[in-house]
Parts: C-alpha cells; sequence; structure tokens
C-alpha cells in the first residue's frame, strides 16, 4: 500500500482567513470566512485527517440570530472549546456605528448552530476591531487578541492596521482591561503594499518553552506579497519582540499568491504542527478568492519557527492519518512540543 498524501490547495475554495479547531470529539473544523453568496455568515467543514473534507454547511446565519447586531462583512471567525460549549468570535460591521467591531456566538456542538450571546459587540473601544483569537493558557487565564483595523486608523498620514491584546474575564466575554498596544507594522518587508496603508492583522499565539509567539499577516491580503511574520515574548501581551527573519510563510513562486492569516493545528496523533493558511486561487489575480492550504511547522533548537511551505507539490499525510511519518524534513527542526 502506498503512503497516503494530500496536495496543496485542500478541497475547501471560495474562502478566507481559515481557522481550524480539533475538537474534543477528535475531529477537525475548518471555519473560515465565506467569500462566496452574500456573505451573511459561516460555514465549516470537518475532517478525521485534515485531507478529506465535509461540508457541514452554515454554522452561523445572520437571518436566524434574533441578537444579531452586524450586518455586513462577517469575516474572519475562530472557535474555542471551553466547558462542552464552543465560543465563535468573529469579525462584522456594527450598523449603530458603521464600524467594523467583534462578536461571539455559542453552540453547544462545533458543527452549530451558533447563537449569538449578546445583542451587540463583545467591546467597543471607539475603533474598529478585527481579526479576534483567543489564547487559553494552561492555568486557565484567557487572553484575546485582535487587529485595530486600518479603516479608522491614521498614523503619520498612513492608513495602518496594529494588533492589540487584552485579558478575558472567565465569562470568555468581557475584557479585563482596554486592549493594550503590542504590534505595528515596522519591519521593511511589511511594506511591500506601500506607503500609505500598512498592515498588521490576522495574530493568532502559540507557546513553546515558555515563550510566546504571536504570529501575524502582514501587506494586503488581496496581493502577492501578503505574508506571515512572529514575534515573541516571556508574557501574553508582551512586551513582544519581532524575529529578524521574517518573513516565515511567503511565495517567490508565480504559481502561489498571498499565503497569510493562517491559524496552526496538529496532526492526527499529535505529534506535528500544521500552518493552515490561505492562498488566491488565481496567483495572477489576487483579490478576495482564496482557498485553503496547509504545510508543516515546527521549531527549530534555537527556537525560531520554520515553515516547510508554502508547497503546491504532493505532501506526506500528518502524522496519524497514516502509518507513514513524513521524510526528507531539516535537520535543524524540533519536533513540536505537546
Amino acid at each position: 500500500m502506498g503512503q497516503l498524501t494530500y496536495c496543496n490547495p485542500l478541497a475547501i475554495q471560495q474562502i478566507g482567513d481559515p481557522f481550524i479547531l480539533k475538537a474534543s470529539n477528535g475531529r477537525y473544523y475548518c471555519y473560515p470566512t465565506y467569500a462566496a453568496g452574500n456573505n451573511l455568515g459561516f460555514k465549516a467543514w470537518s475532517s478525521d485527517d485534515l485531507i478529506h473534507w465535509k461540508d457541514e454547511g452554515f454554522v452561523y446565519e445572520k437571518v436566524k440570530n434574533k441578537k444579531a447586531w452586524g450586518y455586513k462583512q462577517f469575516w474572519a471567525p475562530e472557535v474555542v472549546e471551553h466547558q462542552n460549549r464552543f465560543y465563535m468570535y468573529y469579525t462584522a460591521r456594527w450598523k449603530e456605528k458603521d464600524s467594523l467591531r467583534i462578536g461571539v456566538a455559542i453552540a453547544d456542538h462545533p458543527a452549530g448552530p451558533f447563537v449569538d450571546i449578546l445583542d451587540c459587540p463583545m467591546f467597543d473601544f471607539g475603533y474598529a476591531a478585527i481579526d479576534a483569537h483567543v489564547m487559553v493558557e494552561e492555568n486557565g487565564r484567557k487572553f484575546l487578541y485582535y487587529s485595530r483595523d486600518c479603516s479608522e486608523n491614521i498614523v503619520d498620514g498612513r492608513r495602518e492596521s496594529h494588533i492589540y491584546g487584552f485579558e478575558l474575564m472567565d465569562d470568555m466575554l468581557t475584557p479585563k482591561q482596554e486592549g493594550k498596544l503590542l504590534l505595528k507594522p515596522d519591519q521593511e518587508w511589511e511594506f511591500k503594499s506601500g506607503e500609505s496603508w500598512r498592515w498588521n492583522e490576522g495574530p493568532f499565539v502559540v507557546k513553546h518553552n515558555r515563550l510566546y509567539y504571536l504570529m501575524y499577516s502582514a501587506n494586503c491580503f488581496a496581493e502577492r506579497d501578503y505574508s506571515v511574520g512572529y514575534a515573541t515574548s516571556s508574557e501574553p501581551l508582551g512586551p513582544f519582540t519581532k524575529y529578524e527573519a521574517n518573513p516565515i510563510l511567503f511565495t517567490d513562486s508565480e504559481k502561489i499568491s498571498g499565503p497569510g492569516h493562517h491559524s496552526v493545528t496538529v496532526s492526527p496523533d499529535g505529534s506535528e504542527l500544521f500552518m493552515v493558511y490561505h492562498t488566491h486561487t488565481d496567483p495572477k489575480a489576487g483579490g478576495g478568492n482564496r482557498q485553503v492550504c496547509m504545510d508543516r511547522m515546527a521549531f527549530r533548537e534555537d527556537g525560531s519557527i520554520v515553515v516547510y511551505g508554502p508547497t503546491i507539490s504532493e505532501q506526506p499525510a500528518p502524522s496519524g492519518a497514516s502509518s507513514n511519518m513524513p521524510e526528507n524534513l531539516p535537520a535543524d527542526a524540533t519536533p513540536p512540543e505537546r
């Protein structure tokens, strides 16, 4: 029997911003921005092995939520499992202030239906906020990271997206304090989209050897140079120092465009890390039509992150989806901590 493999892109199309949850039932659930249709809700896909995906249909729909406060631009959902419930943090435009905000919907099953718990955004600090990401510590502390959106953040005449964070109360809904500035565009690779607009967005945090790795995307999502970098800190809310060799996921091929806005998940047997991200369906056109891709990620001996991608060639299946382990990974990589 031959080795089980996969090849990017995966069979999840017309999306953006893919987040993957490995639920306690053992299945994976992918929640992306759904770019098709009228963009007034979120679909999900499920899988046992990260390769074969089942369309679960809409798991959140504005028209079925009596407390829905968003009226358009439903973006970037992420789902956290906590005490047998599933919390979906998402972005939408708030009609009351005609501004982007973050909301929370809750379900008893990872395939929904998700129902808004509040009839307003979960917080309002007086500016547009998008791309929520929640990290739950082993000791139970909870932190929410987000991007202060460039639509309403002007710095020295430029529109800039900055990454903020705060600690959450145990209810998973209430900030303990106002958001704290953690990252802003200040590395040369982050300026490829021009001088008037700059981005740090799509935060995602992993912890390794007592260090917090705040990963993020920079440049314009619609363009080829959209890429992923990271910064580290000994504390969940910083101060963070950006990795000098950023970006860690970027394209150097005409066949791949815009790899970014990622999440991180584990292989079925828990021994490997995978970065899950989107790329443009048409590399020449760019824009909002994107697709799901994934590649292996690991920590080198010096603590830096390496991503073995982006790839479009056949790759070994995630460990646990097949009896064959991946081959030919660089010798300086160390297995991820579990």
